[in-house]
């Protein structure tokens, strides 16, 4: 069975994480770090390697909408990366809404007796699987209400 790959999209990072093969965890595997936001070419490449190294077949990428539920800067961003992934690799890319995925990643860090350094590598990471992890669980809520009707 394929996997799903989970992304969170910052301006200078990007953490990655992708499924088990039965869909059911997300584990990170790493973040994609980039001197500028608009260099991306090493980026898309970086994701494109992972992709086939733990044969992706769609990806899930956060959607940074605002509380209020409009659309700012990084979610347009968030788009135009949809768009180049899916040119690239054509997969499916589906926008997850991540309002408050890193919030809560900083909660779960928080926890740990990490120092900021630390917690500051792998937060991206963490909402990747946070991101990824949702998605999947809509899945699964999904196939259990098809089965129960």
């Amino acid at each position: 069975m394929k996997r799903i790959m989970g992304l969170d999209y910052g301006s200078v990072t990007v953490g990655v994480a992708v499924s088990d093969e039965l869909l059911i965890t997300a584990q990170g595997i790493e973040v994609i770090r980039r001197k500028q936001e608009n260099k991306q070419r090493q980026t898309l490449a970086r994701i494109e390697e992972l992709i086939v190294e733990y044969d992706v077949d769609r990806i899930v990428l956060g959607y940074p909408k605002h509380m209020n539920n409009t659309i700012g800067e990084r979610a347009v961003k968030s788009e135009e990366l949809a768009d180049k992934l899916r040119q690239r690799t054509g997969l499916e890319v589906i926008l997850w809404d991540e309002r408050l995925t890193t919030v809560a990643a900083n909660q779960i860090l928080s926890q740990t007796k990490m120092n900021y350094e630390e917690k500051a590598k792998v937060v991206d990471k963490l909402a990747a699987v946070i991101i990824l992890q949702g998605y999947m669980d809509k899945l699964r809520f999904e196939r259990k209400e098809e089965i129960e009707q």
